[in-house]
């Protein structure tokens, strides 16, 4: 039996995904999947080495692990992959990255349910 703070969890996800999410497609060459999606954001502050300090927002799409589906296996996200994210009749479109090194998604909660994916708009 899961514990307390891990149901909590899915009743939260479960909550985002039924009030906060809306539908995108996420796309990885041919194969696509339409996912609900809820927006959010990331502020990356990345130190060039010589003194500088690059301020790099993402707009982030939090997914349930468990949707993300291509080719009909269990995927996680990957530099490259594209969100095509249809609002008020106009389609935007995101392209999974990250700056410098930081990776391109990660797991937004303990228990590996959300994923927290950055892109930048890129159409």
């Amino acid at each position: 039996m899961a514990d307390l703070l891990q149901r909590a969890c899915a009743w939260l996800g479960g909550m985002r995904a039924a009030h906060l999410s809306h539908p995108v497609t996420y796309c990885r060459g041919a194969d696509s999947v339409q996912v609900a999606a809820a927006v959010g954001r990331t502020v990356f502050e990345i130190d060039d080495g010589y003194g500088a300090v690059e301020r790099w927002e993402s707009r982030d799409f939090l997914i349930a692990a468990a949707d993300l589906v291509l080719a009909g296996a269990a995927a996680l996200p990957a530099a490259g992959d594209r969100i095509r994210d249809e609002q008020d009749g106009k389609t935007f479109v995101y392209e999974v990255m990250a700056p410098g090194k930081e990776p391109p998604w990660r797991y937004s909660d303990p228990y590996r349910t959300t994923l927290r994916v950055h892109t930048k708009l890129v159409e």
